[in-house]
């Protein structure tokens, strides 16, 4: 499959979504540390968790999708679709009370902190040591490090996690992926262990942590 943009171009989309959104960054790293906290409290968590998820997946398919990549791929467009059709069903979820999370518990919960470790600062890390350095990088609140943080927050979760949620974060693990590898972007290899392994534990109900 060729790409429809080159390597530079879309490196240099990075650089300006960076440049445009800064300081958003900063609230994207903190709703999501929120995110990842609740589900060790004891407070009303589920709507709160459902609700930054679909915040952030409304954010990339507009602020990133459409407003920045699609000047490089029109495809784009077809895809801030999806990523805005993931924000609402999030939302629609914790509305109606069908994700409910928990602190990690298992085999499963390791899995999930994993993740969301990798998404939240093993992803930097390794762009960097790759040369993938800031503007010229993805931050987290762009699809990749963000989908994989999106993955790991479900392993938080008790009872099986409806497949339509899962449909779309499963489907961009392996377009990300693709992609990535082809422009060079080796972090991205955690993209697809990602969607992998959420395939395998995430259709199925787990018991509560007691």
């Amino acid at each position: 499959m060729e790409l429809p943009f080159t390597v530079d171009q879309f490196m240099a989309v990075f650089a300006a979504y960076n440049v445009a959104v800064w300081p958003a960054q900063i609230l994207l790293y903190a709703v999501a540390l929120l995110a990842v906290l609740l589900p060790f409290s004891k407070v009303a968590r589920d709507g709160w968790i459902a609700t930054v998820l679909g915040f952030l997946w409304l954010w990339m398919g507009i602020a990133y999708h459409w407003l920045h990549f699609a000047s490089i791929n029109k495809a784009a467009y077809a895809f801030g679709a999806l990523f805005v059709l993931q924000g609402l069903l999030f939302l629609f979820a914790g509305q109606r009370g069908q994700l409910l999370f928990q602190r990690p518990n298992g085999l499963r919960g390791v899995l999930g902190i994993a993740l969301l470790l990798y998404a939240l600062i093993i992803y930097p890390m390794l762009g960097a040591a790759m040369g993938h350095v800031y503007p010229n990088a993805p931050s987290f609140g762009l699809p990749c490090p963000t989908t994989i943080f999106t993955l790991g927050l479900l392993f938080c979760t008790t009872g099986k996690v409806p497949w339509w949620i899962l449909a779309i974060p499963l489907l961009w693990s392996l377009i990300g992926f693709m992609a990535a590898i082809k422009l060079g972007i080796r972090e991205d290899i955690g993209l697809l262990v990602a969607g992998a392994i959420a395939a395998v534990f995430l259709l199925r109900p787990v018991k509560a942590a007691s």
